[in-house]
C-alpha cells in the first residue's frame, strides 16, 4: 500500500499547493498518516509549536498533547472519529516543543483516495489562547459578580424580564421576602405589593418609568410571603443589550422599616413640641388679657359697689337695685372667667401641700359620685407604696371634679369614670416618647372614662381656652385649659389619649414628692390618750346613714374607726402602710366591686385580716346567690347594738396577729 505522501508525490499541482500552505503562518496546517504520523509539515506549524520539519516529520502526532490526554488516548480517539464520519473538532490544551502549553482549536478531515478509502488526515490548529483568556476571563468575573449579589444579605436583587417576571433571585431577596427561589422566579414581580398599590397601577408605572428614563427610584409599603408589610426602599435599573434594546430590569430592595418608623416618631415629637409650644404662647397671651382685665373689673365692681350702696332708701330704687344686682353677677362671673384664664397661663396663685393621693383619692370618691350621678360609676383606685406629690389639694379638686363632668357629658347613656393613681419611673426612652417630661420619678393620676371619645382634630386642640364642643352655652371652653395650667404650674405635664367610640383618658403628671405627706382628714379619729391601745375597724358601706350609724356606734364602744364608701375605697386604705387595720365590717351588695370581692382582694393585700360582712338578705339567699361562701361570718340586717357589738368583739378576741 502506498503512503499518504506517496501519493502526493504522484499529484502534478503538488509543488504550488504546498508553497501555498507554506505561506500560511497563523495556523498549523500538516498531514499525518492513518497511524498519527506526521508527513507534512508548513511554517505556520514549525512557528507555532516549535518544531523544524526535520524534527517531528516521521514522528507521531501525539506528541502535541499533554500526557493526561494521551493517557486518555484523545489522539486515536481523533483520528477515529476522523475516519468515521470525515471530520474532527474540538478544543484543547496542546503543548509545545518547549513544553509550554497554548489553548487549540483544531479540525482532523479525513483524506480518502479514488475509491474512497482513508489514507491520511488533514489538520489545522490555530493558537486561541487569548480569546479563550478572554471567555476564561469573563467566566470569572461572573461568577465574582455572583458570589457577590449571593454574600449580600441585607439588600434584596433581583432580575425581571421586560415583561416584569423574575428570573434570578439572591439570598437578601429570599431573607426580606420570604420566597425561597424555586418558589418565586417565574412570577410576577408585582406580589410584593399592596393591593391598594396593585389598584392604582403602582407596578407598572415603575416598569414603565425605569424603561423610559433608565431607572425608577421610590419608598413604600412591600408584602412578604407571610403577607407581613415592611417599608421598602426600591430602585429599579433598565438592561439593554449591545443594540440598545430593552431585555429587562435589575431590582434593589431594601428593608428600611426601622428608619422610617425613626423618622415617624421624630416627627410625632416635632408635632407634639410644636403643640406644647402653641400653648405656651396662647397661655403667656391669655394670661397677660385676664391680667389687664381683672384690674378693670376690679373698677367696675367697685364703682358698682359703690352705685349700690348710694342707692339704697331712694325712692323708687327697686329697679335700679336689681339692675345693679344683675351687673354685679355679670362682673363676678367675668372675674371667675377671667380666674380660669389665670389658671390656664399659670398665674394664678397655689397653696402646694404634700398630699397622700391614696387618702386623697378615697376621700374624692363619693363626693365624685354625688357629683356625676348614679348613672356614672365612680371607680377610685390607688396603688402599694404610691408615693406623695406637692400640690394645691383644692386645685387638684377641682381639676379632678373638672375632667369628671366632661366625662360625664361625653358618656349620655351612662358609663364608668376610673380615677387611679400609680407611680412612674421616667429614664430616657420614657421621655423621648414623652418629650414634655424630664427624666425623673412621677405620680400620674389618670382619669379614665367609656365615653364617645374625641377625634383627632379635637384631640389637637383639647387644651386650647374658649374650645369646646358643646352646644352654645353649654360651656366655656376653659375647663381643660384650667387643668392643664395648674398641672404645668404644680411642676407636672398632662397628655390626652382617646379615640372615637373608644374613652378618653387624661393623664396628669406630678413629680414625686420626697417629703413627708399630710395626714388625712376627716377618715378616723385623730387623738387618743397616749399610750391607750386602740383596735382600728374599716367600716365599708355604701349607704351614708347606716354608715354614719354603724362608725358613732363602734366609736362609742371605744374603736378607732376608718370609713370608706365604697369597695375600692377601701382596698385604697388597705394598700397603705398606714392605718393599721384589724377588722374589715362591710356590706356584702355594692355598686362596683361587691363585699365578697373586696374581701378577696384585701386578704391578698393583708393575709390573715378577718373580714366580718352584713348583709340585708338572709345567709341562704347570699351563699346561693353565689354572693358569699359558706363559713364567711355574716351579721343579717337589721343588726341590734349589743350583737353588733358581741360579733365584733368575738372576732378581735381571737384575729390571729398578721
Amino acid at each position: 500500500m502506498k503512503t499518504l505522501q506517496t501519493k502526493l508525490d504522484g499529484v502534478a499541482d503538488a509543488r504550488p499547493l504546498q508553497l501555498l500552505i507554506d505561506s500560511i503562518v497563523d495556523y498549523a496546517i500538516y498531514m499525518i498518516d492513518v497511524d498519527g504520523t506526521v508527513r507534512s509539515w508548513n511554517s505556520g506549524a514549525e512557528r507555532l509549536k516549535g518544531y523544524s520539519a526535520d524534527e517531528i516529520i516521521g514522528k507521531s502526532f501525539s506528541l502535541f498533547y499533554p500526557p493526561e490526554d494521551r493517557a486518555k488516548e484523545l489522539p486515536q480517539t481523533a483520528l477515529k472519529i476522523a475516519a468515521e464520519t470525515g471530520r474532527f473538532s474540538s478544543e484543547g490544551w496542546r503543548v509545545r516543543k518547549d513544553g509550554t502549553r497554548f489553548w487549540a482549536l483544531v479540525v482532523v478531515d479525513a483524506i480518502r483516495d479514488e475509491q474512497g478509502q482513508v489514507i491520511g488526515f488533514a489538520k489545522v490548529t490555530r493558537d486561541i489562547t487569548e480569546r479563550q483568556q478572554a471567555h476564561n476571563d469573563l467566566l470569572e468575573s461572573e461568577r465574582r459578580y455572583r458570589r457577590l449579589i449571593e454574600a449580600v444579605v441585607d439588600y434584596a436583587i433581583f432580575q425581571l424580564d421586560p415583561a416584569g417576571n423574575i428570573t434570578a433571585w439572591n439570598p437578601g431577596a429570599q431573607r426580606i421576602k420570604g420566597y425561597d427561589p424555586d418558589e418565586i422566579i417565574g412570577q410576577h414581580f408585582s406580589r410584593f405589593y399592596t393591593p391598594e398599590d396593585i389598584q392604582t397601577g403602582v407596578p407598572k408605572r415603575a416598569l414603565a418609568e425605569a424603561a423610559k428614563l433608565g431607572r425608577f427610584e421610590a419608598e413604600g409599603w412591600r408584602v412578604r410571603k407571610d403577607s407581613s408589610r415592611f417599608w421598602a426602599s426600591v430602585v429599579i435599573d433598565r438592561i439593554t443589550d449591545e443594540a440598545g434594546e430593552l431585555v429587562g430590569f435589575a431590582k434593589v430592595t431594601r428593608d428600611v422599616t426601622e428608619r422610617k418608623q425613626a423618622q415617624d416618631e421624630l416627627q410625632r415629637t416635632q408635632q407634639q413640641l410644636a403643640a406644647s409650644q402653641k400653648l405656651e404662647a396662647v397661655g403667656q397671651l391669655s394670661g397677660g388679657i385676664a391680667h389687664d382685665f381683672n384690674n378693670l373689673l376690679m373698677i367696675v365692681l367697685g364703682n358698682l359697689e359703690t352705685a349700690e350702696r348710694n342707692s339704697r332708701g331712694l325712692t323708687n330704687s327697686t329697679n335700679l337695685q336689681r339692675a345693679l344686682s344683675n351687673a354685679k353677677r355679670g362682673a363676678q362671673r367675668a372675674a371667675a372667667l377671667t380666674s380660669r384664664l389665670l389658671a390656664f397661663s399659670r398665674r394664678q396663685a397655689l397653696d402646694p401641700q404634700p398630699i397622700n393621693l391614696n387618702i386623697f383619692l378615697n376621700g374624692l370618691q363619693e363626693f365624685l359620685q354625688r357629683t356625676l350621678g348614679e348613672r356614672i360609676e365612680v371607680q377610685t383606685v390607688g396603688s402599694a407604696g404610691l408615693w406623695s406629690i406637692e400640690a394645691d389639694t383644692n386645685h387638684l379638686e377641682s381639676a379632678i371634679i373638672n375632667l369628671g363632668i366632661n366625662a360625664r357629658d361625653a358618656m349620655p347613656d351612662g358609663g364608668k369614670l376610673t380615677v387611679e393613681a400609680m407611680n412612674v419611673l421616667a429614664d430616657e426612652d420614657y421621655c423621648r416618647v414623652n418629650p414634655e417630661l424630664s427624666p425623673g420619678h412621677y405620680v400620674i393620676v389618670c382619669v379614665t372614662d367609656t365615653g364617645t371619645g374625641m377625634t383627632a382634630d379635637v384631640l389637637n386642640h383639647a387644651f386650647e381656652p374658649f374650645f369646646t364642643t358643646k352646644e352654645l352655652g353649654q360651656g366655656t371652653g376653659l375647663g381643660l385649659s384650667q387643668v392643664y395650667g395648674f398641672v404645668k404650674q404644680s411642676g407636672g405635664h398632662v397628655k390626652i389619649y382617646s379615640e372615637v367610640g373608644q374613652g378618653t383618658s387624661i393623664r396628669m403628671y406630678f413629680p414625686r414628692y420626697h417629703g413627708d405627706a399630710r395626714p388625712a382628714e376627716g377618715n378616723a379619729d385623730e387623738f387618743r390618750p397616749e399610750g391607750e391601745k386602740l383596735e382600728t375597724i374599716l367600716v365599708v358601706e355604701d349607704d351614708t346613714d347606716l354608715r354614719a350609724y354603724v362608725s358613732e356606734l363602734l366609736r362609742d364602744l371605744n374603736y378607732r374607726v376608718v370609713v370608706a364608701s365604697s369597695a375600692q375605697a377601701a382596698l385604697t386604705i388597705l394598700l397603705q402602710e398606714e392605718p393599721k387595720v384589724d377588722l374589715v365590717l362591710t356590706d356584702v351588695v355594692m355598686p362596683g366591686i361587691n363585699g365578697r370581692e373586696m374581701g378577696r382582694r384585701a386578704q391578698q393585700i393583708r393575709p390573715g385580716i378577718k373580714i366580718l360582712y352584713m348583709t340585708g338578705y338572709s345567709r341562704n339567699a347570699v351563699v346561693h346567690q353565689g354572693r358569699l361562701d359558706e363559713g364567711v361570718e355574716l351579721l343579717e340586717k337589721p343588726i341590734s347594738q349589743a350583737k353588733l357589738a358581741f360579733r365584733v368583739r368575738e372576732m378581735l378576741d381571737r384575729l390571729d396577729q398578721y
